[in-house]
């Protein structure tokens, strides 16, 4: 039996799936076309993972009580009621002593549904005055506070519109890896004449079918965009009419861009005088630029002001008001979110504080705080595998003064500290509700097999939590149904009468439209600054981070090689990373004028390290990486290195971004040799 669905992940695509389930088990994931953007097509990871995933031998199917040293994987199963009993004891301790604020929810971005990423839960935790956390800068953070400098809140380019591009620029987006469905967009760009420009550190596979690569050094992307602002100027080729009428802050950023030039784009960013000139060429003929941004620009210490510098060429111009002409982000803006009512603002209390989620290793040992961190609840993440400075971390986790809670589909690195362990269900085991942070089309999915086990949604989980801890108000008495017509808001009317609840699960409904028409920066959407116009002078950034307009602030080298991890064809995220094509050692791509320096060979065993920590991996000798520079997959586990430590034991924590203290994991420098 075929049943329809949606891929939770976190991921920009969110693809409509059909599950074939036979005898309650889901025997084969593939792609449907109930979502026109993704059209049939999913990623080799969600259809060759998945039923593992839900079925294998690492699933949790019962609640556990650790009986062993952490992390040691010893376990003893427990009933539901003893679980919820020990939660209950161990949380109230901590608040008893030190109050609710030593307590710490340590979720972040595992399901993308409505629901299980943020409803129940949030309320449960307000309701406690525990802790908060800013989730943003670990990973999309810097991305989204960059985007909003320029244009608030309002919805960007809808991908399926760069159709009407004759020139896209991919920055910083390994499509075919994390951002899929974009490609077909691209096909049909060039089959129509259209140029596609790739700038990457890596030569990813889009880069080889574009029509102009650029192997840009990585972090220093604000150089390359600035540099290409003031060059632009000096043809006189920015579209002042443009700048006049929908544009803020153009003269303080021309001023900070001269300061810019090739001479610069040669030497930090080690591309040449030809490829630079050839790109402001083509800039300077396109009828319609779209401009598409990934997330691997935010994980430098320059981050946020890259994103910035490179969404500013279109303000300057002119290359918006009209289809293909935009910059591809924040198409997500445009769902009917209710977020505020479903996860429970009001509960929250004033003064609570509030703990970037990049600094929770830092809290956790952290001798001074006070309160301390007594008690802390683990789920929709797997951060030993996922944050910067990992033995810090594993410090942290191994406190036995903390007391650990965790939730998850499957037993992970994380799970493995906690003092009891929570079977969630997995997303084929619940309904929810769809947005996308990267397409604009609402979705639905009912269950399609009962729960594996005794395991619950996590809505579930927390209403039994809240009962359990005697919190019996309203908000903890809704239904997942009720949740989801509190999830967007019903009366809009793309939602075409229906309850958010009742929504289809065989189709999705466009968000991407307004009265009828289409999302088009500067027309039928309006950027939703404080001037009303496209801000390339950030009053808020000033103040808060002294970067008004984009600055260059490099990390500076100690170690001869720095090392990039971005996203994996095998894993989204840590999600599968327990997979057995996962589980052995992961490659590290080095150019080969770095591996004939150094003796190596491809298909050796390297050991990679710096004063945090040392990863084996196995080397990959490509030029598809530049010299200096290695490229190694994110979301590995710890069993897949003979040290027990993945690349994230080498990536700084105290080393952030430029605005809003993002992680920087792309700015990693360390030494190779043969292990």
């Amino acid at each position: 039996m075929k049943l329809p669905s949606v891929c939770p992940l976190d991921c920009p695509d969110t693809c409509s799936l059909s599950v074939t389930v036979e005898n309650a088990r889901i025997t084969k994931v593939a792609g449907s076309d109930a979502n026109p953007y993704t059209a049939s097509v999913i990623c080799n990871k969600v259809a060759r993972y998945y039923p593992d995933f839900v079925h294998g031998k690492s699933r949790l199917t019962r609640p556990l009580r650790r009986i062993g040293p952490r992390g040691s994987g010893r376990f003893e199963p427990i009933d539901w009621d003893t679980a919820l009993d020990l939660i209950h004891d161990g949380f109230s301790r901590a608040i008893d002593e030190y109050g609710p604020q030593s307590v710490l929810p340590f979720n972040y971005a595992g399901p993308h549904g409505e629901l299980a990423g943020g409803s129940m839960d949030r309320r449960f935790f307000y309701r406690m005055g525990a802790t908060m956390l800013d989730r943003g800068p670990l990973c999309g953070g810097v991305r989204g506070t960059a985007y909003s400098s320029l244009f608030g809140p309002a919805p960007g380019m809808p991908p399926e519109q760069a159709v009407n591009s004759d020139l896209v620029l991919v920055w910083g987006n390994n499509v075919t890896v994390s951002n899929l469905h974009l490609m077909r967009v691209l096909k049909q760009v060039r089959a129509a004449g259209g140029q596609v420009v790739v700038i990457d550190p890596k030569r990813i596979k889009l880069a080889e079918q574009c029509d102009l690569f650029l192997q840009i050094q990585p972090g220093t992307d604000v150089v390359l965009a600035l540099a290409l602002a003031a060059e632009l100027e000096r043809r006189q080729v920015l579209d002042m009419a443009f700048i006049d009428q929908w544009v803020a802050g153009a003269d303080l950023y021309l001023e900070q861009a001269r300061g810019f030039g090739v001479a610069d784009v040669e030497q930090a960013c080690g591309l040449t005088a030809v490829q630079f000139h050839m790109l402001a060429d083509w800039i300077a003929a396109a009828r319609n630029m779209a401009t598409s941004l990934g997330n691997g620009i935010e994980r430098g210490c320059s981050g946020g002001s890259g994103l910035r510098a490179a969404m500013a060429l279109n303000a300057l111009m002119g290359q918006h008001g009209r289809p293909g002409a935009g910059v591809v982000a924040k198409p997500g803006s445009a769902f009917p979110r209710t977020t505020a009512r479903l996860q429970g603002d009001h509960l929250k209390r004033p003064g609570t504080r509030v703990f970037n989620i990049v600094d929770v290793a830092e809290k956790l040992l952290d001798e001074t705080l006070d309160p301390p961190v007594k008690a802390l609840m683990i789920y929709n993440h797997n951060p030993v595998a996922t944050h910067p400075d990992q033995t810090a971390l594993l410090r942290g986790l191994e406190r036995e003064d903390l007391f650990i809670v965790g939730a998850d589909v499957v037993m992970t690195d994380s799970m493995a500290y906690c003092d009891v362990v929570l079977p969630a269900a997995s997303h084929f085991e619940y309904a929810d509700i769809y947005g996308a942070y990267g397409q604009t089309w609402l979705q639905r999915a009912d269950p399609v097999i009962p729960p594996v086990g005794d395991s619950l949604p996590n809505t579930e989980i927390f209403r039994r939590l809240a009962a359990r801890f005697g919190y019996d108000e309203p908000e903890f008495q809704d239904t997942d149904q009720d949740l989801m017509d509190q999830a967007m808001n019903g009366a809009d009317p793309r939602l075409e009468g229906i309850a958010p609840s009742a929504l289809p699960t065989d189709r999705a409904l466009d968000m991407g439209r307004r009265d009828g028409a289409p999302l088009i920066m500067c027309d039928t959407v309006l950027p939703a600054t404080p001037s009303g116009r496209i801000e390339l002078f950030s009053q808020d950034l000033e103040q808060r981070f002294g970067c008004g307009v984009p600055v260059y602030r490099p990390a500076k080298p100690d170690l001869p090689f720095t090392l990039i991890s971005p996203s994996s064809a095998k894993r989204t995220n840590t999600t599968f990373g327990g997979h057995a094509d996962s589980l052995g050692p992961e490659q590290v791509e080095m150019h080969p004028e770095d591996a004939e320096r150094l003796g190596l060979s491809d298909g050796e065993r390297v050991r990679v390290s710096n004063a945090r920590g040392a990863v084996e991996l196995v080397l990959s000798v490509t030029d598809a990486t530049r010299p200096g520079v290695l490229y190694s997959p994110k979301g590995t586990w710890r069993q897949s290195s003979a040290t027990g430590l993945t690349v994230n034991a080498l990536i700084p924590a105290d080393l952030r971004a430029d605005i809003e203290r993002g992680a920087v994991y792309n700015e990693t420098f360390v030494e190779v040799r043969r292990a």
